[in-house]
């Protein structure tokens, strides 16, 4: 639906630490059962220009995907800074981290593929393609930082009101 522009589109302003917290409390039990910390370090009075329902998947995506990779008893930081007339957002875990060869492969539908977690979760592979294409909707960047067996950090960008 992307694709042939069956989604709308409306940007709006937006409280991102409360669309956080909304997508943290969502996705909170998938945690608990792995014994997960995760942490919302975004400061409170910080807007968006975004559409709502594509930021809650964005982060949705990003969060379960960490929660997904890292082992129990592991940390996940959910962050952002300012960047010149931008917000970028990072979603930071302690999980498996991803080898370097399947970095380029990530947010491409051509290579879609699946991994299962770390307890064995599976999922479609299509969560990152979504995720840079709502991104890139809202004229941002998506990427990732990784080191294999050390954890990964998922950023991106949006615009600031």
């Amino acid at each position: 639906r992307t694709q042939t522009g069956g989604i709308t589109f409306e940007p709006i302003q937006l409280n991102l630490l409360l669309v956080a917290k909304e997508t943290y409390n969502f996705l909170e039990g998938d945690a608990i059962k792995k014994n997960i910390s995760i942490q919302l370090k975004i400061h409170p009075n910080v807007y968006v220009e975004a559409d709502e329902n594509m930021l809650k998947t964005i982060l949705r995506n990003l969060l379960s995907n960490a929660i997904k990779f890292t082992r129990e008893n592991g940390i996940i930081t959910v962050s952002s800074a300012i960047k010149s007339n931008q917000i970028e957002v990072c979603v930071s875990d302690s999980g498996v981290g991803i080898p370097e060869e399947k970095i380029p492969l990530l947010f491409k539908i051509e290579t879609n593929s699946s991994t299962k977690g770390t307890s064995q979760e599976s999922g479609s592979g299509l969560g990152l393609i979504l995720c840079k294409e709502f991104v890139e909707k809202h004229n941002g960047k998506i990427w990732v930082e990784t080191k294999e067996g050390i954890g990964s950090q998922f950023k991106f960008t949006l615009p600031l009101t």
